[in-house]
Parts: C-alpha cells; structure tokens; sequence
C-alpha cells in the first residue's frame, strides 16, 4: 500500500516544527531581556551619567592619580561635584569639573568616603558604587545579543552532522526494480534465487539448521547490471535497502569511517529484512602495511568491516551485497567464505538479451515504423545494457538534431557507429593529397586483413575522421565469445599491425598514425608470452603468478619474446598484403573515390583473390605450417 505523503515526510515535518519553536522561544526571550537592560537615558551631570562615563572612559579619571589627603581637603571644602565607588579605585569629580582618582586595592578609602558621608546630616555630594569585575563581559553580551542567530546555526549544524555520520539512505521495502525489470543475467538472476528465499523466510533455513549466506560479491564489467540486480533483490525480497559505495567510508577527521561503518551495520539490524549494498566496494581496498597514517585509518575502516561481518547472525535478514570491476582489489578476509560467501559473475548480454534491451529502451522514444532489433543486436557484440541504453537515446538526440519527429533505423546505425568509433568531428582541417592517401592506405590494410582472417564483420571503412582518429575500420564480433584461441589472437594482432605495414608496403615509410594500433598490438602479444602461454619459446610461466607470490623477476626476457612475436606476425602481415596487392589497390582506389565504403565491397575485393579460406590457408603456411602450404597451392596460391 502506498504510504501517504505526511507519513513519508513526518520527521521531517516534527524537525522543522520543532526547530520553528525553538527559534521563537529564543526571539521572545531575547526581545525580553533587551526590554529589561534598555534603560532611560541619564541626564547630564547627574550621578548616573558620571557612572557611565566612568564604566566607559575611566582614563578620564586613572589620567590624575591624587593621594587621600586631596580627597578629604574636597570634601571639608565641600567642593566635590560626584563620587564613584568601585573596587580598586574612588573617583572624584569636583565643581570646578576637575576630575581625579584615588586608588583604594583595600576598600579602605571607599569606606572613610561612606562612613563620613552618613555622618553628616544631609547629602552632601551624590554617591554611586559599582564593581568593574562584574561589568558585562564584550564577549557574553555579544553572546546574547546574537543569541538567535547563534540557535538557528546550531540547529543547522546538528543534522548536518548527524548526515555526515550516516551517509546512506534506506529505501522501505523494495526498489520499485524487480527481476523482470534488468533483461539478461539470466545466471546471475538464478544465483540469487535461493538468497532471495533465505531473505524472505530465514526461520526455515535455521530449523533445518542451513546458513544462510552473509554476503554476495557481483563481478563484472562495467555497464552490466550489478546495481540494478541487487535493487531488484531487495524487492524481491520485500527488504529495506541502503545504498552506499565504498568511498563513503572515507573522511578527513580520524575514527570518523569506523563510526560510519558501526552506524551502518547497526541500522541494517534495526530495519531488518535489510540489504546493504556497497557500489564500487573496491574503494574500501586492502590492508597494508601502516608506513602511513592514512594506511593506518584504512586498515582500521577494514577491520571494522570484517568485525560486523562476523557480528552478525544470517538469520537476523541481514545481506550484504558488494559490486565492483576489480575483483583482485578486495582484501583476501573480506572476501572469504563466511562473509562474503557467494561470488556472482554478471555477464555481457546474449544476442536475444540486446534485442530484449533494444525493445525496452525504444518504447521510451518515439520510434518510426517496425525497427530489424535482431540486426541491431548483432551490431552491438560485446556492448553492455548501459552502452545499449546510451545507444537508443543518442539515436533520439541525432532525430532531433536532424528536426525529425520520429526516430529512424538509420539513426540508430550511426548511433551505434558512434558508441564503436567515436563522434564525426564537424570542423575538420582539410588533409592534403599526400595525407588523404596515406590514410586511405592505412584502412584498407586494416580492412583487408581484417576481412581475410576472419576476425570479425567488416562493417565499414572510411578515411572521414571519427574522434581521435583520421580514419576508420570498424570491425565486429561476429558472435559472443569468451574463449579465444591463439589463432584468433594472432589474426587480431596481424589485423592491428596491417595498416602500418600497408604504409611501409606503399610509401617505404612508416608514419605516427600506427601510434594506437602498436599500442593495442603490444598489450595483446605482452598478454599471450606473459599469462595465457602463448609465446613463440612456449613458456608456461605466469608473471601475473610471480607477481602475486611477491617474488622478483626479470620482465626483460618476455618483452624480447613479446617483440620477437609481433616482429614474426608483422612479417606474415607483410607477405599477406603483398600477395593481397590487388585487393589492397582496389579498397583504397575506392576509399580515395568515395571516402566511406560498406563492408561488402572489401568482401567483393578479397573473394577476387580467391577468398578467405584460401587466405587464411596462405597465412597458415607462411606461419611455417606445411599441409596448409598444400592447400593454399591447391587454391591457386603459390609461395615463395
């Protein structure tokens, strides 16, 4: 049932009544006390406006020090105008407006003044006392005057605080986000099935005497999901949830993250059936070694964590939930068996989960006509839910920037061309004839290669700057993947390696456009020598294992054998363009002619040169593979 407004809102609405109260019970009492010190003004030369003037100007008075002698003269002669007692002092003020003063630490003379004053049958001169120590403090009657404005700070302050101390916020039963909401995951989804039924019904686990788990870690890339699942787990579950990430623990005053995380967990045990949901867990990191105070709070943060972990039954409903991209950045206690007891990988989307994202996302905008979501899914290979979503609304932006009133198939392609390779720059310095070529060059080597190796779709080839780049090939997968074989891995490093070797192949001459292309191929081949095993000496040791073990070692000997390994594809690329020439002049005739070409012409390119199978044959025997050797001569290839 739907809560009514004041019920969602109450505390917030007591708060400010009683801050409202508060405020003006201190307004009245101020405006009080102001009526009752506001007094009439003295009249000049009475006793009161001497009193004044010695709390405010008593210089007038210590400026003429007189002994006692001078006093009691004044007083025989009857030529004192006004006296002031205090209590280190007397001041005298005669007729002839002469003013003096007569230091008196003991109270002595102040005493001989009033005793010979009541003496005398009348009133000789007027008389007052006061006493400087009990005159207002400057700073108390600041305190006062500014008392309401100092409350309603106050009154600020403290929630604020209290904010400060508790940085997440519940959320009462349920996200409003269910499983059905978050299309795809759908193994992630059964993993925590059985998590939503200890939440729901933790009683019956305990009578069969089962533990139900404490934690779940959701794994991932980014984009994929984590966060709407654990929201859609909570209202599954039909539990309170507490959004928070690993930074909130973080803060400049020392103690502050501990008492943050203890004011966490406690409110979790309050609002239990509670989920706890850290985003972005690896911000909490790993213990070290104190060499800092800041390592030392950190440490101190973890500790905590790992202190309420424990702390807590599995039957209270209680769940924490952690998402993070970096996995290896927890610390090995946090993530252990007993705290965090399930580890969930949340995957890319299937080809039919982008068309189901597809079909969701387009029911937000106004969508012209039956749209091919089965072709757009295939264009979209290894893109997340979040790169789909930004997809669907950058097509709505292009319609609009176009004053289209409907959303187009077209818009959505060029949408998705930009997710892939960037925004088409609008103004562009104009490349000269020398430069226009050469980068045509360039992409039809990548074009090309990419084509005959099959390493993926070849989509389309331009020489139009995208982005960063001055040219373009964009390259799908062909189908979702997640083993690769080194086959594979070589063809991608040839296909990065292709445009640089077109250049040397055409001009002699490399350029700095290969910059990116060397750096992608350097990441891969360093990738297979030092921990898939996939170097040319056919190493099986793992750096990343070395690393982890914290033993040294010399990195010198794979980086020879990562180079050795791009030297030998670079090579085998070079053999391929050049037996390639033809298709190699075609491409880049065209590109040079029209500036953008479709996939199938570098398609139509290649299959007049015999096609990819007997292509990928010839690579396979300059690779030093004899019986494909044969096979390619079967083709129509020879080899030198």
């Amino acid at each position: 049932m739907k809560k009514s407004s004041f019920s969602k809102h109450r505390f917030t609405l007591l708060y400010a009544l009683a801050l409202v109260a508060v405020l003006a019970g201190s307004l009245a009492y101020w405006y009080w006390q102001s009526d009752r010190t506001v007094a009439a003004p003295a009249a000049p030369g009475s006793v009161q406006a001497m009193l004044e003037a010695v709390r405010t100007a008593p210089e007038s008075w210590s400026a003429h020090p007189q002994d006692l002698s001078v006093l009691v003269k004044d007083m025989r002669a009857h030529t004192i105008a006004g006296a002031v007692i205090g209590e280190e002092a007397v001041y005298i003020t005669t007729t002839g407006q002469a003013r003096y003063m007569v230091a008196d630490p003991s109270g002595r003379v102040g005493d001989l003044v009033l005793r010979d004053y009541s003496s005398q049958g009348e009133a000789l001169f007027p008389v007052a006392t006061f006493a400087e120590s009990s005159g207002k403090n400057p700073f108390v009657e600041g305190l006062l005057t500014n008392l309401p404005g100092y409350l309603l700070l106050l009154l600020l302050i403290v929630p604020l605080a209290f904010r400060a101390m508790s940085p997440f916020k519940i959320q009462r039963k349920g996200t409003n986000v269910s499983f059905d909401d978050v299309v795809g995951a759908h193994e992630a989804k059964r993993a925590l099935e059985d998590i939503t039924t200890c939440l729901r019904n933790p009683k019956a686990f305990a009578a069969l005497g089962a533990r139900p788990p404490k934690g779940v870690l959701l794994t991932g890339e980014p984009g994929t999901g984590k966060t709407q699942l654990a929201k859609a787990l909570a209202t599954e579950c039909n539990a309170h949830f507490i959004q928070v990430t690993g930074s909130d623990f973080s803060s400049m005053f020392f103690g502050v993250g501990i008492q943050k995380v203890k004011s966490l967990f406690r409110t979790a045990r309050k609002k239990a059936p509670c989920i706890i949901f850290i985003d972005e867990i690896d911000g909490i990191g790993k213990r070290a070694e104190q060499s800092r105070s800041s390592d030392a709070e950190a440490n101190r943060i973890i500790n905590q964590f790992l202190t309420e972990m424990d702390g807590f039954d599995g039957s209270s409903g209680v769940l924490v939930v952690g998402a993070t991209n970096f996995a290896n950045s927890l610390d090995p206690a946090l993530v252990r068996e007993g705290r965090f007891d399930r580890t969930i990988a949340v995957g890319l989307p299937t080809l039919e989960d982008r068309a189901a994202l597809f079909r969701l996302y387009a029911k937000k905008v106004q969508v012209e006509g039956d749209l091919d979501f089965q072709a757009l899914s295939r264009n979209t290979v290894g893109l997340t839910p979040a790169a789909i979503a930004y997809i669907v609304n950058h097509a709505a932006l292009l319609a609009a920037r176009e004053n289209c009133k409907q959303v187009a198939m077209s818009h959505f392609v060029d949408a998705i061309e930009t997710c892939r390779i960037g925004e088409q720059p609008t103004a562009v310095t104009p490349l000269s004839a020398t430069e226009r070529t050469r980068i045509a060059v360039h992409e039809a080597g990548h074009a090309l290669v990419a084509a005959a190796l099959s390493v993926g779709r070849v989509e389309k080839v331009t020489i139009l700057p995208r982005g960063q780049a001055l040219g373009v090939t964009l390259v799908t997968p062909v189908e979702d993947k997640r083993l690769h074989l080194e086959s594979e891995l070589k063809a991608r490093i040839q296909m990065l390696l292709a445009g640089r070797c077109a250049e040397q192949l055409y001009f002699n001459e490399v350029s700095s456009g290969a910059a990116q292309d060397l750096q992608e191929a350097s990441k891969l081949a360093l990738s297979m020598v030092a921990s898939l095993g996939m170097g040319p000496n056919r190493s099986l040791l793992s750096l990343q294992a070395l690393r982890e073990a914290h033993l040294d070692f010399d990195a010198q000997a794979s980086i020879e054998a990562a180079d050795q390994l791009l030297h030998r594809l670079n090579d085998q690329c070079m053999n391929l363009l050049q037996r390639l020439r033809p298709a190699l002049d075609r491409i880049t005739d065209g590109l040079l002619e029209r500036e953008t070409l479709p996939g199938e012409e570098v398609m139509e390119a290649l299959a007049a040169q015999g096609g990819t199978e007997a292509v990928k044959a010839l690579n396979r025997a300059l690779a030093g593979d004899h019986e494909p050797a044969q096979n390619a001569a079967m083709s129509g290839w020879t080899l030198e």
